[in-house]
């Protein structure tokens, strides 16, 4: 099964790595690949769809030129943060809260609470932990 639904069209005058590099900048936007995302290895992809890894790593440059992707070295190529520059800080921040969430081992409907409670202006929680009664 090709990675989230990548298929492409061998019979396309498109050539393959701009079939790709299309198909990843719509997982993208649609929502299906966020930042933060780590895609597959070029060798990895290339043999899921069956091409040479030179053409997933020309996408994958491409992409990466573009903004849509960025390398990590050996950790590997992720979606990067998409937008203007207040976008971008505005999802690297989530990205860390969802990991520290996660870390704290908090629900994900709870951190959303915090969330939401936070970006309406509250200076105090108006949560409360499980057990307690609210303020």
């Amino acid at each position: 099964m090709a990675f989230l639904g990548l298929a492409l069209d061998a019979e396309s005058a498109v050539p393959t790595f701009l079939q790709l590099r299309a198909q990843l900048i719509d997982l993208v936007r649609s929502g299906a690949l966020t930042p933060g995302t780590r895609i597959p290895t070029v060798r990895a992809l290339a043999g899921e769809l069956g091409i040479a890894p030179n053409t997933v790593a020309k996408a994958y440059r491409q992409l990466e030129e573009d903004g849509i992707l960025e390398t990590r070295g050996r950790n590997g190529s992720f979606i990067s943060p998409q937008g203007g520059a207040a976008e971008r800080k505005a999802q690297e921040a989530a990205l860390a809260y969802a990991a520290r969430v996660r870390q704290l081992g908090i629900p994900p409907e709870q951190a959303l609470g915090y969330v939401e409670a936070a970006l309406q202006g509250h200076s105090e929680p108006p949560w409360s932990a499980p057990g307690e009664a609210a303020p």
